[in-house]
């Protein structure tokens, strides 16, 4: 007979949504069981986040030794060793892994359960043989890379995001299938590491930001010589001497290497959520703006909830259900609110409305203003002036989005979330003092830029000459 066990909370996926409701759970006294059939800490940990910018920053120190001449540094091509590189990459993992390992949890006093788990009934779930029966059920089983239908892919060996950590053979020419951010990093990465690259997107490279940001990198995509298909679909592919090749609407592309990044879908499989009476499509487990599920019993968070899919927003709906749950507020999930940032080089960073977003809203009712790195003192003295900021208000100032694209983006953006989320106006901007000299300047500069219009126009020197009667 299967073992019994009563919890408060059972949470079903380790990754950074399932980690955070445990751990918070748990420190407040409640019983947790948390259930990972896979390796602890998720797909961030073990083959995202984590990983990918461990290899962009050793990509990152190979491009800074070729173009170190434009500093007075002489400038020379380096020496890659792609195994040592993919070590780098697995230290950094195994030096965060501590924080999300089982020990730690269990240290905590979450029982973790290291199996497959399926919904036998509304309110039970069955994993390792033994029953688990709990007051609240968390779905956090995140996504898995989308393998589209392509005519022969199936034939071949291809990476995903979830094995290309694994390689320790620098690719010869490496085809990257989906023009994503994902695929746009990977890209970058491998190619300043000594591979060529080709990315083959079906629509436009990163389609789901800014155009006039986006063309800013892709355009250093090409100055680092990768080939950018865009406007093309990956139509059959075939094995090939030493390869695969692709073949494209006008042409075959033939490559060492595979990388298919065209998207993710939510981890369902198994989870037999018709027993637990919880409506789910393919965009994922259909949640209300509480994060609850059909079954009110069971809430779903980050990836396998259909939203947007950042290890960021994972962790947001966890501080959304301990709210809910162990504090009983009616928190709501503003999850339109989360930035979401490509660390290409440069990076690209965005929260709240683009500007094609902001004019599908409120058409012209909107004012538009940017300031470009290229006048900012500390990108000039790091040679480095790439990029602008680009913010969007509606006519009375209220912030409705910003976009950056340049060095250090996703850390510049902040200021900008944190004013949408609490509905400054641009004006906030303004009145701070930003220290000089910082890229941060440039969100003041932006700010600035708003007012320029009206503060030296024809009627405010008017105004100033008025006033000077009194001087």
């Amino acid at each position: 007979m299967a073992k019994t066990i009563s919890a408060d909370i059972c949470i079903i996926g380790a990754g950074s949504g399932g980690l955070s409701v445990a751990a918070g759970a748990a420190q407040l006294g409640r019983k947790v069981v948390l259930i990972e059939k896979g390796d602890m800490g998720g797909d961030c940990l073990n083959t995202g986040c984590v990983p990918s910018k461990a290899l962009i920053a050793a990509a990152s120190r190979a491009h800074a030794i070729r173009h170190a001449d434009k500093f007075g540094i002489k400038s020379t091509e380096p020496g890659i060793d792609f195994g040592a590189v993919m070590d780098h990459v697995h230290s950094v993992i195994d030096t965060i892994a501590p924080v999300d390992s089982q020990e730690r949890f269990e240290g905590l006093g979450v029982t973790v359960i290291r199996e497959h788990a399926t919904f036998i009934g509304p309110r039970e779930v069955v994993a390792n043989g033994q029953k688990i029966k709990a007051k609240h059920f968390v779905i956090a089983t995140g996504s898995t890379p989308f393998v589209p239908p392509i005519d022969g892919l199936a034939s071949v060996p291809f990476f995903t995001n979830e094995t290309i950590f694994e390689n320790r053979t620098r690719p010869d020419h490496l085809v990257v299938i989906g023009g994503g951010p994902i695929g746009v990093e990977m890209a970058q990465a491998h190619r300043r590491l000594g591979a060529k690259v080709t990315i083959i997107e079906g629509d436009r490279l990163l389609n789901k930001d800014d155009p006039e940001l986006a063309a800013i990198v892709a355009q250093q995509l090409r100055d680092d010589g990768i080939d950018i298909i865009e406007g093309a679909k990956a139509n059959k592919i075939i094995k090939a001497d030493n390869g695969v090749a692709v073949n494209i609407d006008d042409r075959t592309i033939v490559g060492s290497h595979l990388l298919v990044a065209v998207g993710r879908k939510p981890t369902v499989d198994g989870l037999n959520l018709e027993a637990a009476e919880v409506q789910y499509d393919h965009r994922g487990i259909k949640v209300d703006d509480r994060l609850r599920t059909s079954n009110k019993r069971i809430y779903a968070i980050g990836d396998v909830a259909g939203g947007r899919q950042f290890t960021h927003v994972a962790g947001y709906h966890a501080s959304v259900l301990v709210r809910n749950i162990l504090f009983k507020m009616p928190a709501k999930n503003n999850e339109h609110l989360a930035p979401h940032v490509t660390y290409a080089d440069p990076e690209l960073a965005q929260v709240g409305l683009t500007e094609k977003a902001a004019r599908e809203q409120h058409g012209d009712a909107i004012k538009v203003v940017r300031w470009p790195f290229l006048e900012n003192d500390r990108a000039i003295a790091e040679r480095d002036t790439r990029g602008m900021v680009k913010v969007v208000t509606d006519k009375k100032g209220l912030i409705l989005g910003a976009g950056i694209v340049g060095k250090g983006a996703g850390d510049l953006l902040q200021p900008w979330t944190y004013a949408i989320t609490s509905g400054e106006k641009i004006k906030s901007f303004t009145d701070m003092i930003a220290p000089y000299p910082t890229r941060g300047e440039a969100n003041k500069r932006a700010a600035g830029d708003w007012y320029t219009k009206t503060l030296f126009s024809s009627r405010t020197r008017k105004l100033i000459s008025l006033l000077a009667v009194f001087d």
